[in-house]
């Protein structure tokens, strides 16, 4: 992966997005359903793309929309739909045309209070607080976000009532409806004028902030921020959460300084990412530079991406902490002080996450729950108490309240971010200092993602390797323990392969959109030795492929 030398440096004013042409392509881009690219891709994660590319244009939304209704009147789902943006240039014109659907079709839609941004996890909580105690007449809700993505992105995606991101039934069905919608150009999705749906008398306001700021006190403890004193720093990254953190300091009495409360769409304040783009990313060393160089003005300092659903976490024993370090330190930390947790309750992670959350939740004895990768495989867990933590490599969380009871089923960048403030507050350490102790205790490994380049017909046979496929028998040195295809926790496909051995394992996956694959490598020696396992991680991938194609051919 190469560093772009412009890593981490103010963006040249030249080259930020033009937010007019933009909204412009929006409006007047028509998609052509013959172009795979152009079609409605709607996973976990919705549809993303740019309007440039006739991947992300107001065709697409209508569709989907329209999609979304008949799949709520499929399914029975009678309750409000709680909607939500962040502060893309793209999410104002989508959410116009995503109410004038909703509106013609009589869903109640609840909208922010003001018109304000919504935070992904404020939309997760609503849900749940409405349907806690419901049967029937059940919310879900539709988050207008493409995460961290660039700026000239958007995003659409769908919680239904369970508050988590969707299940692939769920998705296929949207994707499919919304592209039949396309091809017949948007014969049968039903629109109001936008004046007209937002006076509708089944369009309502609702305090997503107030709801989401008051109930924070159940599942942290902010009057141990509070008397502690802690300094705090945080940078909304211009997310939708910008206005959120004022009145949680307020309300909780917290010393907490919002260091950029700058909203501009084209994100000219960010630094640049690995890759010379802009990229909303909090747990991106280049992107986070600027919140980096105030680490020693803060006793912790802490970002959220556009949507506020991911966490970066600044201190200054460390820096920016890894993603992986942060979520080791939140699983030691919060299995010794939520008494009220059950001693069956257990910890969540993906495969590709860290092996020291393994060695902590051992030492701990909880059981681990170990997924794909995808916060959809968690949302069970934590709708049911089951699962007290639930993180994924990618700087993604969420945890139970206080009594045990699911605070949200989609990741929380907030309550990630305000958790650190809790930990130095009630420790007297900061989570770098924590995670120091944590490594000497479990070993200290080296992890590192990389990609790999993958034809179509190679990465379709990498998601469908079995243990049979690898024939190695060592790992850059080691026997081999074992080699998963299913995920320990749920039994579900990986989507490729996991190889373990004792100091060192890898994940292979392919990439759904790009000719690549990921390998995701770690050591519990050093450097060097996870250079070893990137390597013949990459053999053992290749002779699988190779293998595979040569039996095509004969």
């Amino acid at each position: 992966m190469a560093i772009s030398p412009d890593a981490g440096r103010p963006a040249d004013p030249a080259k930020l997005v033009n937010i007019p042409r933009l909204v412009t392509a929006y409006y007047t881009g028509r998609p052509d359903p013959q172009v795979p690219a152009q079609r409605v891709s709607f996973g976990t994660s919705g549809h993303r793309g740019s309007a440039f590319d006739y991947a992300f244009n107001e065709w697409h939304i209508l569709a989907i929309s329209q999609a979304i209704c008949m799949y709520r009147k499929q399914r029975g789902i009678g309750g409000p739909l709680f909607i939500g943006m962040d502060t893309h240039a793209l999410a104002e014109p989508a959410f116009a045309s995503a109410l004038e659907v909703l509106a013609a079709n009589e869903v109640e839609v609840m909208i922010a209070k003001n018109g304000g941004y919504t935070p992904t996890p404020a939309i997760s909580h609503a849900i749940l607080n409405y349907n806690r105690g419901r049967t029937s007449g059940l919310a879900d809700g539709i988050v207008i976000t493409p995460s961290h993505n660039p700026p000239e992105d958007g995003g659409f995606k769908y919680n239904p009532p369970h508050g988590g991101p969707a299940e692939s039934k769920i998705t296929s069905f949207i994707q499919d409806k919304a592209n039949e919608f396309l091809k017949s150009g948007l014969s049968g999705v039903r629109r109001l004028l936008f004046d007209q749906a937002r006076r509708a008398s089944t369009t309502h306001r609702h305090d997503f902030m107030g709801e989401y700021v008051r109930d924070l006190r159940n599942v942290l403890d902010l009057e141990a921020i509070r008397s502690a004193g802690l300094k705090l720093g945080v940078d909304p990254l211009g997310g939708a959460g910008v206005h959120y953190w004022h009145p949680i300091a307020e309300r909780y009495g917290l010393n907490l300084t919002v260091v950029n409360e700058t909203v501009d769409p084209t994100f000219r304040f960010m630094t640049l990412d690995w890759d010379g783009r802009i990229r909303m990313d909090p747990s991106s060393p280049y992107a986070m530079r600027g919140l980096i160089a105030l680490k020693d003005k803060f006793d912790v300092a802490f970002a959220c991406d556009t949507d506020h659903d991911r966490h970066g976490i600044v201190t200054k024993s460390t820096g920016l902490l890894r993603p992986n370090d942060y979520l080791a330190v939140c699983v030691h930390y919060l299995f010794t002080h939520r008494p009220a947790w059950g001693e069956n309750v257990a910890v969540g992670k993906t495969v590709v996450s860290s092996s020291i959350i393994d060695r902590i939740t051992s030492k701990l004895h909880r059981k681990l729950y170990e997924v794909p990768v995808g916060f959809k495989w968690f949302v069970e867990g934590l709708l049911g108490g089951r699962l007290g933590f639930a993180g994924e490599e990618s700087a993604g969380s969420s945890f139970l309240c206080h009594d045990g009871t699911v605070w949200s089923t989609d990741k929380d960048g907030l309550i990630a971010a305000l958790l650190s403030a809790e930990i130095t507050a009630k420790t007297g350490r900061d989570p770098g200092e924590i995670y120091a102790g944590l490594a000497r205790e479990n070993g200290s490994p080296v992890y590192e993602r990389i990609d790999a380049p993958a034809t179509a017909e190679q990465r379709a046979v990498l998601a469908k390797m079995s243990a049979a496929d690898i024939t190695a028998s060592e790992l850059a040195g080691e026997k081999i323990l074992n080699v998963l295809t299913t995920a320990p926790g749920d039994g579900n496909p990986i989507g490729g392969v996991k190889v373990i051995a004792e100091n060192g394992c890898f994940a292979a996956r392919p990439s759904g959109t790009e000719d690549i694959y990921k390998i995701y490598a770690e050591s519990f020696r050093d450097l060097d030795h996870l250079r070893r396992i990137q390597i013949e991680a990459q053999t053992i991938v290749g002779q699988v492929i190779g293998a595979a194609g040569g039996r095509a051919r004969a």
